[in-house]
Parts: structure tokens; C-alpha cells; sequence
């Protein structure tokens, strides 16, 4: 018997989601580093997993590929608020 969460296609999705999240923070302006200290490192692992279950990773993909219409994530994204936050802090 194999763990579901171990498999094939839930590493891709893990490794892909993260890679999404990746670009979305260098998108919106995101220092990486003032991500991951927020709360001791606790909101920016909420935020990844948030990613990780999200459905919404072709409205993600789109938005990504279009010019960004004003400065900050998509309303749609479950991080939205986690990420304009982050953009808040300098450092």
C-alpha cells in the first residue's frame, strides 16, 4: 500500500503549486525573506499550503501571464491578504 500524499502526482502538484506561488510573490513584489519571518515562519507555511490545495491554478497561470493591471495580487487568490501585507513590510 502507498501513501497517497507520497505519490507521483502529489509531489508534481506540490512542487508545481510552489513554483506558482513562487512567481506570484516575485509578481507582486514580495521580498521572499519578509515572507518567510512573518509569524515566525507560520503565515508564509499557511500561505503554501493554501497554494497547494488551491483550485484556482489556471486563473492563477492566466493572471500571471497577462501585464499586471495595478501593482498587487489577484483578488481572487486565498493569499491576497497574506501577500499585500508582506509588500507592506520592507525588510
Amino acid at each position: 500500500m502507498t501513501d497517497f500524499c507520497l505519490s507521483r502526482p502529489m509531489l508534481d502538484r506540490v512542487f508545481r503549486q510552489a513554483e506558482l506561488m513562487d512567481r506570484v510573490i516575485e509578481r507582486v513584489g514580495v521580498n521572499p525573506a519578509v515572507a518567510a519571518r512573518v509569524d515566525r515562519g507560520a503565515a508564509f507555511y499557511e500561505a503554501r499550503t493554501k497554494c497547494i490545495s488551491c483550485h484556482l491554478e489556471q486563473e492563477c497561470r492566466k493572471w500571471l501571464a497577462r501585464p499586471m493591471q495595478r501593482p498587487g495580487p489577484a483578488d481572487f487568490c486565498p493569499n491576497a491578504e497574506f501577500l499585500r501585507y508582506c509588500r507592506k513590510k520592507k525588510g
